[in-house]
């Protein structure tokens, strides 16, 4: 048997946004708790946003919210939305955003996980979170369809990585007009997010005919589009379909699992801070060469196929060596960074961060069985 999970609505499309005052009232949506970020607030993404309910909606802004969101940022948001008499959140942002307006609304709901720390794992809590709609502003972690969310514990500089179906968001609105000012950076890290979810999704232990049709339309998308929206930010046709290639995936990946590509990378950015993105798309080649050695070698000539390779007269093992480098050739074309060393880590380091990824829930979904050594040299590998 299987089991999925989704919105049940979503509006897709450039000024969907503007679908939000006549959904708000058709739920008896009075007074709006928006979470958000500093950023978004400065370049002037979030007033595309609340212009729509200024003279019909009140609202507070909650906007503490780390690149990497800690326990900290989402507890003072618990305390925050209890001072309102909201009656649902609004989240307006990237993942970090997301994910924070999921615990907020999840511990709002059900006080005894009020430390955060208990909702690590696979919790399912007894109560569905406080009503949530989310606005991506990045096309990337798809935060606002899957029943993940991701924060860090200072304390411990690891991140907890949370699943819980009663997280979802009951509406997401998918707008690529608020994604239009992401740098070139973000719209790089962010987009290989995305296909890090894709490609982890498609070879995962727990893949299925229904999500392979998610992971493989959003990597023909990204391999066509994401080059597109890095060299030009303007153009709306490529930011669409990134905002598309990132949802669906979303749908897929959210139901079946990762793998460690993603465990690697929660470690990265518990212990230094690395932008998720960033660290898939720097751990995702190494990863893919070493999850080749699995039953999933066979799905690596569709990964192939979708960036345009001619697969016909390919064995796998050439296949393999095609799907590897085609993703190199599109991080470089993105100038995402290749060393850890990059970012001031070292040898020594190597054994806590293989440690914490060992252990990341995502782990369980790796189409080949690993050990903290083996993370240890992939690690190496990319030192």
């Amino acid at each position: 048997m299987e089991r999925y999970i989704f919105n049940e609505c979503v509006y897709l499309g450039t000024n969907s946004r503007e679908c939000l005052p006549s959904e708000l009232s058709k739920r008896k949506f009075k007074r709006l708790f928006i979470v958000t970020d500093e950023t978004i607030i400065k370049t002037g993404v979030l007033q595309k946003v609340t212009s729509l309910f200024d003279g019909k909606f009140p609202y507070t802004i909650y906007s503490d919210i780390k690149p990497n969101p800690t326990v900290k940022n989402v507890l003072d948001g618990v305390r925050e939305l209890k001072k309102t008499r909201a009656d649902v959140i609004i989240a307006v942002g990237g993942g970090s955003v997301i994910d924070t307006a999921k615990a907020i609304a999840i511990i709002h709901e059900n006080k005894k996980h009020k430390d955060v720390v208990s909702l690590a794992g696979a919790v399912d809590t007894p109560n569905k979170c406080f009503p949530l709609i989310a606005l991506p502003t990045t096309s990337g972690t798809a935060a606002e369809v899957t029943i993940n969310y991701v924060i860090t514990d200072e304390s411990t500089k690891r991140k907890l990585v949370c699943v819980d179906p009663h997280d979802i968001p009951i509406m997401s609105v998918v707008d690529a007009e608020l994604m239009r000012t992401m740098p070139k950076s973000l719209t790089a890290s962010t987009g290989m997010d995305a296909l890090t979810h894709a490609i982890e999704s498609l070879i995962t232990k727990g893949s299925t005919q229904f999500s392979d049709m998610f992971a493989l339309e959003s990597i023909r998308t990204i391999a066509k589009y994401l080059p597109l929206a890095y060299k030009n930010g303007d153009d709306m046709l490529a930011r669409e379909k990134m905002a598309y290639a990132q949802y669906i995936v979303g749908m897929g990946f959210s139901n079946v699992g990762l793998g460690i590509v993603h465990s690697m990378a929660h470690a990265l950015g518990g212990r230094f801070d690395i932008a998720h993105g960033t660290a898939n798309a720097m751990l995702l080649p190494t990863v893919m060469e070493y999850n080749a050695e699995s039953p999933a070698k066979p799905k690596y000539r569709l990964i192939a196929e979708c960036f345009g390779v001619n697969t016909s007269k390919l064995s796998d093992e050439q296949c393999v060596k095609r799907a590897v480098s085609e993703v190199k050739k599109l991080s470089k074309k993105l100038a995402i960074p290749t060393a850890l060393s990059d970012f001031n880590i070292k040898q020594k380091d190597l054994t806590a961060l293989s440690n914490d990824a060992y252990v990341d829930i995502c782990t369980g979904g790796n189409p080949r069985e690993t050990s903290v050594e083996e993370i240890k040299n992939l690690y190496k590998a990319i030192l």
